[in-house]
């Protein structure tokens, strides 16, 4: 309410990470507008999916190691979004890869299964390399890892320009990584090995938004070092045009919607590139709800066709599944 009213809600300090001479961290949380538009979308669709998972799942023997995993995940993200510093969002970051991990190689007895995870998990350790070497440098450079310090020092004594550019591009690897950007997207449509539940929670609600909201939280430091933001702008339009013109050539269901996932999270980078971060926020929050309806319902055409999932063998579902069409 507070946040409604335009009131800032101070930062929760829980303890001192690191409190060695000149590198101090503190686990912090904040809670701002955009944590609140991310919070509202991992606690609200995650409910959904949730109470969507216990029918889904019902039959499954690892119905219990599911449910854990899956809070696990949401545990994960809201850590993530709620950061103060890049420090506390890196042990959400760190944690998502590994919930994803647990949570598409799900049915491990399955070696393909297993192999999708591993890619997954694999593909964002190199994602996690550039957002390492980012927050390295800001610490080198500007002295501090808290968000709130960063843009205030890219806005009044930013870095020499071509290291303000490095960090840039270094934390948009990072994003590619979770946000399946070019050239790091290979690992989403994999990612579909795990339960259909598990696609809607990671494509709509919670991991591949993350890279989208890193570069929203660090506005002011894109906004000073244009040319970072010229390759954030290439790389999502490339992205939302790759991903859109493979998703047209597959057969497989749910595998054209990973494309589609893929393209619109192009969208939200290139919108950050270009500087409408608001509007790249606005069109996440639209797309966790539409892309998660679609997945649900995706998952209930499967369950209906006993696991059938090459659309040129499905047509006429309307009168058998009237509630899903």
């Amino acid at each position: 309410l507070d946040l409604v009213a335009g009131t800032p809600v101070p930062p929760a300090t829980l303890f001192t990470w690191s409190a060695l001479p000149g590198f101090a961290v503190d686990a912090t949380l904040a809670f701002d507008a955009v944590t609140a538009v991310m919070t509202l979308v991992i606690t609200g669709i995650g409910t959904l999916i949730h109470l969507y998972s216990i029918g889904y799942m019902h039959d499954d023997r690892g119905f219990a190691r599911y449910f854990a995993y899956l809070n696990l995940f949401l545990f994960f993200m809201l850590v993530l979004v709620m950061g103060a510093n890049l420090i506390v969002t890196f042990v959400g970051w760190e944690g998502v890869g590994l919930a994803s991990y647990l949570l598409i190689g799900f049915w491990f007895t399955d070696p393909a299964k297993t192999a999708a995870g591993v890619k997954a998990f694999v593909v964002n350790r190199v994602g996690d390399t550039g957002f390492l070497l980012a927050a390295f440098l800001l610490q080198r450079y500007v002295g501090t890892l808290d968000y709130a310090g960063i843009n205030a020092a890219f806005a009044s004594a930013p870095p020499p320009a071509a290291i303000g550019t490095a960090i840039g591009v270094l934390l948009l690897i990072g994003a590619c990584g979770k946000s399946a950007q070019i050239p790091l997207h290979v690992w989403l449509p994999d990612a579909m090995a795990g339960p259909t539940p598990v696609s809607a929670l990671i494509h709509a609600a919670t991991m591949v938004t993350a890279g989208v909201y890193l570069l929203s939280r660090l506005s002011g430091l894109y906004l000073a070092t244009p040319d970072a933001m010229l390759v954030v702008a290439w790389v999502g339009a490339l992205t939302a045009l790759a991903g859109a013109t493979m998703g047209v050539t597959q057969y497989n269901l749910k595998k054209v919607l990973a494309y589609s996932t893929m393209s619109q999270i192009g969208l939200m980078v290139m919108a950050c590139g270009v500087g409408a971060f608001s509007a790249g926020m606005f069109h996440l929050y639209t797309h966790a709800f539409f892309k998660a309806c679609l997945f649900l319902g995706a998952g209930a055409v499967l369950h209906a066709l006993a696991g059938e999932e090459d659309m040129r063998r499905m047509g006429g579902l309307a009168r058998k599944l009237p509630f899903t069409f």
